[in-house]
Parts: structure tokens; sequence; C-alpha cells
């Protein structure tokens, strides 16, 4: 009786780790084909409402566009489709676009070219802010509807006829840049062009190309990732104004972020976090979190204490620039008295106060300034006007967009 019940219980047992680890398989997802009919959908929108696929009945053609908040294929085509819904307005042309993503199923260093992460609350702010002219629902929770359609990648678009059998699927466009006159060929207009004539499209199906959805599995890499980050070492060097006069020239190509800071300043310790995450989440685009402590010689160990608390070590790739530079480290603690020299060192329009927070450029022109707690938003806002929010073709990489006058 106890093998039975000890061989029972082992079994339980397997079939329990099993089913957790059905759960976070990765999703064997076939996109639809050609004539087949568009799955029904329930999901939530960013105007609060839930929607389904009859919600859109009444137009001949439907688009259903899975895209994203994160992704620069997806940003870099936004206004091509802003513009797409207002071109076809007075037609019976319908599109919704679905966000497929497991928001959690991103990496930090995943949102580089972002404000904004994939959560519905995100969808909201980034689609209020690009002034999306078309429903976004969010299918992340579940999935469901991603796997029904099979949706590869952000962006994927599914345009289906008025008896909502699909006519075409793909790519939006040949392009994955910003700018739209580097569209040779407009295939999802050419495919609406064609069903809103009462014709067959002469392509009807082309590759995607943009992100790969973010599958609900894909959390067990980023909790792998973040604990790889945790394990790396923490340290703090002593520099002086010759030091600091060094880091802001910055002689390098990343962008550089530097933030002055101490242990007995409350909006220091609360904004720090942030930084720290914004440090890694642009890790992959040529950028640096440096941090200097403002604190006494003996407040370097409360300020070691501290960093190593909130773990402002170095990310992978950030690691490989700056030891590449000569240096070992990104936090640093000023060992001088003399505050005016340090502030003629970095940034002479500093007047004293703690925190204090300037973006740097290669070449040493400062683009941004904050005086006191960072506006996380913000800050990454100011980041993205200089780093770009999608990807520029080589001979246009020196205009990724306007950078902000410094305040």
């Amino acid at each position: 009786m106890q093998y039975k019940y000890t061989h029972h219980a082992l079994s339980l047992c397997v079939l329990f780790f099993v089913s957790i680890l059905s759960a976070h398989a990765a999703p064997k997802v076939t996109t639809l084909e050609v004539g087949t009919s568009a799955p029904d959908f329930a999901l939530p929108g960013i105007d609060g409402k839930d929607h389904s696929l009859a919600d859109y009945a009444n137009s001949d053609i439907l688009a259903i566009l899975f895209t994203c908040n994160h992704c620069p294929s997806a940003q870099a085509v936004e206004s091509r489709v802003k513009k797409m819904v207002t071109d076809y307005q007075e037609q019976s042309f319908q599109l919704v676009a679905i966000s497929p993503n497991h928001a959690e199923s991103l990496r930090l260093n995943e949102l580089g070219y972002s404000v904004y992460g994939d959560t519905l609350v995100e969808m909201k702010k980034h689609a209020d802010e690009q002034k999306f002219n078309f429903p976004y629902l969010f299918d992340g929770k579940t999935q469901n509807t991603a796997r029904a359609y099979g949706a590869q990648a952000t962006p994927h678009i599914f345009i289906f006829d008025k008896d909502r059998k699909l006519q075409y699927v793909g790519r939006i466009d040949d392009s994955r840049y910003g700018d739209p006159s580097l569209v040779k060929s407009h295939d999802a207009r050419n495919a609406i062009d064609a069903l809103l004539a009462g014709k067959t499209p002469n392509v009807s199906k082309t590759r995607a190309h943009g992100c790969s959805t973010k599958w609900a599995h894909k959390q067990d890499l980023v909790l792998q990732y973040n604990e790889e980050f945790e394990k790396k070492p923490v340290t703090l060097e002593d520099i002086d104004a010759a030091g600091i006069k060094k880091l802001a020239s910055n002689s390098s190509d990343k962008l550089r972020l530097i933030n002055l800071w101490a242990t007995w300043c409350p909006p220091c310790i609360a904004e720090f976090p942030e930084l720290v995450k914004i440090g890694r989440q642009f890790e992959t685009r040529g950028f640096d979190f440096i941090s200097i402590s403002m604190d006494a010689g003996e407040m370097k160990k409360q300020a070691l204490d501290f960093l190593q608390q909130e773990h402002a070590a170095l990310p992978r790739l950030t690691e490989k620039s700056v030891i590449k530079e000569g240096r070992k480290t990104n936090n640093y603690i000023f060992t001088g008295d003399d505050t005016d020299a340090l502030a003629e060192a970095l940034d002479p329009q500093w007047e004293g106060p703690l925190p204090y927070s300037i973006l740097v450029a290669p070449g040493g022109k400062i683009i941004f300034r904050q005086a006191g707690e960072i506006d996380p938003i913000e800050l990454k806002t100011e980041i993205l006007k200089h780093l770009g929010r999608f990807y520029t073709p080589p001979a246009k990489s020196q205009a990724a967009g306007e950078t902000k006058k410094a305040k």
C-alpha cells in the first residue's frame, strides 16, 4: 500500500509540473490561410470598452493589425497606418489594432526604442501621445486572439472582405523605416484598393517584418535575464573635478545621463530606481547612466551600500563600452569640497540643488537638464528624441530626431 500511495503521489507531482511547463511552453502558432474566416474576439480597448468582431460588421473591408508600443518596426509604420485610416475614412473600411504581447515577457532592454511598455495602461498613454485614430485592443492577458489569427510579429496585418474571408495577410508595406518616401510597395493599400473595387488582390500574402510576438512563455527568459543582472557586482570609485569634466566632455559615441545625488537627499533616493531601470532599458542603444554621489568621503560605505541595494550595476553591453574607454564603473563619489569647481566641470548652469541630471550628447553638448526629481516619462521622451523611436537608414542615422533644447 505504501508503494502504491508513493507511486500515485509521484504521478500527481509529475502531472502537476508537466501542466506548469505546458502553460509556459512555446505555443504552436500558424498564420491564417487566405480564404479563412475571421476568428471572433472579445477584447478590452483603450477606450474602456470591450470589443468584438461583430462591432465592425457595417464595414465592407476590415483590417486587423497586430501591433504594439515597444517595437521600432511597429512604431515606424504608425504614421502610415494613421494616414491609411484617414485616406479611407469615406470608404467602407475599418482598421482595428490589437496588441498581442504579454507585457511581462519583455526584457527591459527590449524597450530601448520606446517610452512605454505593452501593458493596457501604457497602450492608452502611447495611443494618446501618438494620436491614434483607430481602435486599439489588448490581447496580452490570454493571447487567444493572437494565436487564433497566427500573429507572428508586430506589425502583422490581416485584411478581410465583406464576408470576413481573409484576402490579404503580411506586411503593411516593404519598408521597416519611418520615412514614407522609402516605401516602394504599398502592399496593404493595394489589397484594400482591389477589394473596394470588387476585385481580388494581385498579391494576397507577404512576409511580415517586425518584432516577434512576445508569448507568455518568454517570462522565463526575462527571469533569467534579471537573475543574471542581479549577480553583477556594484562598485563605487572616487572622482575629482577633472575626472567629472572628462566624463561631461563625452568623447564617446554614447548618449550619457549623468546624475548628481546623495544618500541624505530624499528625492535622490526616490528617483534612483527609475534611473537604474533607464540605464538598463537603453543599453542596446549606446547609452550610459553615470551616477556621482555628493556624500562626504566618510559616507562612502553608505553610498556604496545604497548603490548595491538598488543594484546599480553595469548592464552587459554598457560594461563592454565602459571597459573599452578604460574605466571600471559608472558609479562615482566626488572627492572634493569645492562644488563650484564641480559645477564648472559638469555644467555651469547647475545652481547646487540635488538631485540634478543632465543628458550629454557625444561631443559634450548638454541636450537636457533637470533640477530636482526626474519625471521618468519626460526623461525617456528626451532620450528618444536623440536616439530615435525606430530604425533609420544608415545614410539618415544622423537625423534620428530633433532634440529638445536644453532648459
